[in-house]
């Protein structure tokens, strides 16, 4: 097994896969933030806010330990200025789902990798399109439960995939991790993957 090159303060098993994917040796470190928006604050600095956050407190939980950089991420669904969150429930889950029927979205993808000496953030930003939704497929999609943990209600890497018809930006970003920018960061810090 490679040395670990990185540290991953998140429990996306969709950003683990997108590291394995680049070929970066990681571990996973736990972190709990708060992902409340603060007043008055725009989709583009929440989701650096959050990512460079989580990435900082991953640093601190590590301690004296501190031999790679933490890698935090975040990525939010934003419809009209209006950030989604994970749906709390099926009635959510259901009004996103036709929030974002026939028409264009957002998604912001921000890392971070940070140091005990520092931190660095980018945000990449994709729209997506989706077609008209019928009631029906919303709920089957609901019923799947894939959308239970994903930002906006949806995976573009799942069964939602089918509901895309135009996606400018980064397929990955939406995925939750944009490897451009994340390989961007890796370069930044020296790290060779």
């Amino acid at each position: 097994m490679p040395a670990i090159q990185i540290y991953l303060a998140s429990a996306s098993p969709r950003r683990r896969a997108l590291l394995r994917q680049m070929g970066v040796a990681y571990r996973l470190i736990p972190v709990a933030v708060d992902e409340t928006p603060l007043p008055d604050e725009n989709p583009p600095a929440y989701v650096a806010r959050l990512a460079r956050t989580k990435a900082q407190v991953g640093v601190q939980a590590l301690g004296r330990r501190k031999p790679c950089p933490v890698l935090g991420a975040d990525t939010a669904v934003v419809v009209d200025g209006v950030i989604l969150g994970k749906p709390g429930d099926r009635q959510q889950g259901l009004a996103m789902l036709a929030l974002l029927s026939g028409r264009e979205h957002q998604v912001l993808s921000a890392v971070a990798l940070a140091t005990s000496t520092g931190a660095a953030v980018k945000v990449q930003e994709s729209r997506v399109r989706f077609r008209e939704l019928t009631p029906l497929e919303c709920a089957d999609y609901w019923d799947s439960r894939e959308p239970l943990d994903k930002a906006g209600g949806y995976g573009i890497q799942g069964r939602a995939a089918a509901f895309i018809s135009e996606l400018h930006g980064s397929y990955s970003g939406v995925m939750g991790l944009p490897l451009f920018e994340t390989a961007e960061l890796l370069r930044e810090f020296g790290i060779h993957f």
